[in-house]
């Protein structure tokens, strides 16, 4: 009686198996696709985007520790999204999923940008079918063409920094777009001596602003040109040609035109910041 239960279950496990209907394993794929397109459009959004990964994904951020968990993951994203400048994208290069239809990977190429810092490099994604029928990310993995900045020196220690050193970002969203910046040293968010660097296209221009510390301009190729007041004139300018210095004394309402391609050096006293003499000037209130 025994044997002719197991047989029973046998036929059973076979009969079922052979009812299932096969997966169609490059339709999977292009709905994995399609949901990591949507999951980049979301980059900008913190808790949108922590929602394509999986309540126990592992996050493996290059040269630091790993990050467990989609709550870990949406607080780690909430604060690079803060950093001006933010933005990141990335290209899939091969994609994959598994003959079952419930596992796959993507990987390419990445660039996350921000005004102070940044960078290009290399990722692999793994994604697991949910019970719900959903793509979830298990595993991101990432890291860097380059090597990581060096530390930042500690107070009375010199540094020197080549130019390939540089990390270059957009401007912040105060800023027209068009320029990048990098910041050569301190943190111009913090009240503490900074420098910056700022590369320009030509006819680059910053409307009517002040900030509330000095501004200290050198300019190291090209042509840029200041004029001082409340209205832009152009006619009023001075040009400054590399090689030539400015000073904007803190509260002083100017104005800044890149005649040429330009690259300046901004040094000074943080937090620096920029205040439009006509709100309607600011970029970032455009965009709201």
């Amino acid at each position: 009686m025994s044997s002719r239960v197991w047989v029973l279950a046998a036929l059973v496990l076979v009969s079922a198996t052979a009812c299932k209907p096969p997966v169609d394993v490059e339709q999977a794929r292009q709905a994995l696709l399609a949901t990591d397109s949507e999951w980049m459009r979301a980059a900008n959004d913190a808790d949108k985007f922590s929602s394509f990964y999986a309540t126990d994904a592992s996050f493996y951020p290059a040269g630091a520790p790993l990050v467990k968990g989609q709550a870990a993951i949406r607080e780690l994203f909430k604060e690079l999204t803060a950093a001006p400048g933010f933005g990141l994208e990335w290209t899939v290069v091969s994609s994959q999923v598994g003959a079952g239809g419930d596992i796959g990977y993507t990987s390419g190429a990445y660039s996350l940008k921000m005004t102070r810092g940044g960078e290009t490099g290399k990722y692999v994604t793994v994604w697991g079918k949910q019970a719900d029928g959903t793509w979830k990310v298990t595993n991101d993995i990432f890291n860097g063409n380059e090597p990581p900045a060096p530390p930042a020196p500690a107070p009375g220690q010199h540094t020197v920094t080549a130019p390939a050193q540089l990390s270059w970002g957009p401007g912040p969203a105060n800023m027209p777009p068009g320029a990048k910046l990098a910041v050569v040293s301190g943190d111009p968010s913090k009240s503490e001596p900074f420098v910056l660097r700022a590369e320009l296209p030509a006819g680059y221009t910053v409307a009517p602003h002040w900030h509330p510390t000095d501004e200290h301009v050198t300019v190291l190729s090209g042509s840029f040109s200041f004029g001082m007041g409340d209205t832009l004139d152009k006619a009023a300018m001075t040009d400054l040609p590399a090689g030539g210095y400015g000073l904007m004394p803190a509260q002083m309402h100017h104005y800044a035109m890149a005649k040429t391609a330009a690259t300046i050096q901004v040094h000074g006293i943080g937090p620096f910041a920029i205040t439009y003499v006509n709100p309607a000037d600011d970029p970032s209130r455009a965009k709201n």
